[in-house]
């Protein structure tokens, strides 16, 4: 302090300078101390010589999750996941594209109650799957997106596939985290598994860099440095690097509980159930967007209600991925598709499906029950005001109220009402089916024979636009949840797919999947040679067919390429389309997957319907 530029400063000051000085370097050894976790590695030892890997982990909380298949596809970023999942038991579905597999998975969750899990390799493999996260996040569905990425030590520093993928995620998810080390692999997937389920029940995004997956002398090979440094600087580096590593699979393989957390389900209160319902005079229910599951394992709120006893007529619905379309066959008096004006479209949100709300009546006693207030409430304050607002979970709210009822009977006129009115929207549809179409299959006839022939185990899959539109009126459900299922069924199960010939552009590679997998589908697909459900409203109000128009195309000989069967039916010969229609059901009972390419002509059944 003798020097000339500090004179004249008090020395109690320069010394609380030194001290500051001295201070922030210990904390700063600190913070690299923490960073490196040496305090952790004190405590926990490291085995360099252990085959172990951070995929094993994984695969062991799917496993006691109930986690039964894991839909894929395939990339180096985890392929320990994938190796390890196959090991436990848990059946790996590589599908052709990322999207198809988180699709598969939120199929699963919705049908199952547990969590649905898909697992795609970093960069454009996460980037692939948005459209259908954010499908599963509007469907409230619980699904666990496992995605890879680049070590957490070389991001942003030109890895390859290194891109920012939590902050991509983090509208369209409940939850995204990155694991920082193989030990917290563990508590992290068990958290979000969790989280996905509770409350609104939602997608969960987890990242788990590759240096987390594979073992240790892999990653130290990869990212440890050379021992070779030279230097001051290298030797810091190399000792930075080797004490990386080490704190990534510090107290790895140390016993960890891997069963379900708690999930946190918001029930109605006794109050609400226990109102006054019978002065309401004519109650319906209807299982709307997740109205389905009480997750992790309950069945659905229409299984539910269907085995109590109830005097209540009860739809219910399921997501394609927009509209749903329900019914309960025998198990009450009145099975009507959703879609009729007298039931309510998949949701059960009154969003433009409901004309935001406007189709109820003045008089409607409307409940409304959903775990999410924001869906609960949509568009009250403008069209609609609910008599009851239960911010719970529908399945037992559903299940609850049927059992109050018990001795209840709805009047006679108004089920009578609601029959009639069914019979007589039934004979306009059997009307225009038998009005000719050119060259081609009216649609609505090759729809009512496909339902005359499907056997009561059918499960039926829906993607497109205008002919799955027209199925949604036709084609009915042979029993609660049957309107949409994932691609894993078991035998004997019969699973149609019902496509139009523009949706089947998005997916047609998945006959692979199928043949590979051993899974027989039989795909109608409506080919009309055009996206009819834009065209339609862009023809009459723009005048030009742009970008709308496709062609008579043989998918049929595609599927027959990649080891499927292939059928084609155009002419409207009655005899021929049900002789088809039987030899695809014979092929896919064989355990063939099928292709029916159904040539269609246009109808004018959907016309003012809302593009998509």
């Amino acid at each position: 302090f003798s020097s000339s530029w500090c004179s004249g400063i008090p020395m109690d000051l320069l010394v609380g300078i030194g001290c500051a000085g001295a201070g922030l370097l210990v904390a700063a050894l600190l913070g690299a101390a923490y960073r490196l976790g040496l305090l952790y590695q004190l405590c926990h030892k490291v085995d360099p010589r252990s085959p172990r890997h951070g995929g094993e982990l994984v695969a062991e909380v799917l496993k006691a999750h109930g986690v039964r298949f894991l839909f894929a596809l395939a990339g180096g970023h985890i392929s320990p996941v994938l190796v390890a999942s196959e090991k436990l038991g848990i059946r790996v579905v590589d599908t052709r594209h990322e999207a198809t597999a988180v699709f598969a998975a939120d199929a699963v969750s919705r049908l199952s109650g547990r969590i649905g899990v898909a697992a795609v390799t970093a960069g454009p493999g996460v980037t692939n799957t948005v459209t259908a996260v954010k499908n599963a996040q509007m469907a409230e569905s619980p699904v666990l997106l496992i995605g890879g990425a680049a070590a957490s030590l070389q991001k942003g520093r030109g890895a390859l596939q290194d891109i920012d993928q939590l902050s991509l995620f983090r509208t369209l998810c409940k939850s995204c985290v990155s694991v920082r080390a193989v030990r917290d692999i563990v508590p992290t997937l068990r958290k979000a598994i969790a989280t996905a389920q509770s409350g609104t029940p939602g997608p969960v995004f987890v990242e788990l860099p590759i240096d987390v997956l594979y073992p240790f002398h892999v990653v130290e090979k990869e990212i440890g440095g050379t021992k070779s440094s030279r230097g001051l600087r290298g030797k810091a580096v190399q000792w930075y690097l080797q004490n990386y590593i080490r704190n990534l699979f510090a107290g790895a393989w140390e016993p960890r509980d891997v069963s379900p957390l708690p999930v946190k389900v918001p029930l109605a209160t006794e109050d609400q159930v226990a109102r006054r319902w019978r002065p309401w005079a004519s109650p319906a229910t209807w299982g709307g967007r997740r109205g389905g599951f009480s997750p992790p394992t309950a069945p659905s709120s229409c299984a539910k209600t269907a085995a109590t006893p109830s005097a209540m007529p009860t739809w219910c619905c399921w997501q394609v991925p927009g509209w749903g379309v329900g019914g309960n066959g025998d198990t009450h008096s009145i099975p009507i598709p959703v879609v009729t004006p007298h039931a309510c479209p998949q949701g059960a949100v009154c969003d433009f499906r409901l004309s935001y709300g406007r189709l109820f009546g003045r008089r409607a006693a409307v409940v409304a029950v959903n775990r999410d207030r924001v869906q609960l409430l949509r568009n009250s304050d403008v069209f609609w005001k609910p008599r009851l607002a239960v911010q719970g979970d529908a399945a037992s709210f559903v299940v609850r109220l049927a059992r109050s009822l018990q001795g209840y009977a709805c009047p006679r006129d108004w089920t009578e009402g609601l029959r009639e009115a069914e019979r007589k929207k039934e004979q306009l549809n059997r009307e225009k089916a038998a009005t000719p179409t050119p060259q081609h299959l009216n649609p609505l006839d090759l729809l009512h024979r496909l339902d005359s022939l499907l056997p009561p185990e059918s499960l039926l899959v829906a993607d497109g636009g205008d002919f799955v539109g027209t199925a949604a009126y036709i084609v009915r459900p042979r029993r609660p949840l049957s309107w949409l299922d994932p691609v894993a069924t078991e035998p004997p199960t019969v699973v149609w797919v019902l496509y139009g010939d523009g949706s089947l552009g998005y997916s047609l590679m998945e006959f692979d999947t199928f043949v590979r997998h051993k899974t027989p589908v039989i795909a109608l697909v409506g080919n009309d040679a055009c996206w009819s459900q834009i065209s339609r409203e862009q023809v009459a109000l723009l005048g030009s067919n742009v970008a709308c128009g496709l062609e008579y195309l043989d998918y049929h000989l595609v599927a027959e390429a990649l080891g499927g069967k292939g059928f084609v039916v155009a002419r409207p010969d009655h005899e021929r389309l049900e002789a088809v229609l039987r030899a695809a059901q014979d092929a896919c009972r064989q355990g063939h997957p099928v292709l029916l390419n159904a040539l269609i002509g246009r109808t004018d059944f959907r016309d003012g319907s809302i593009s998509v």
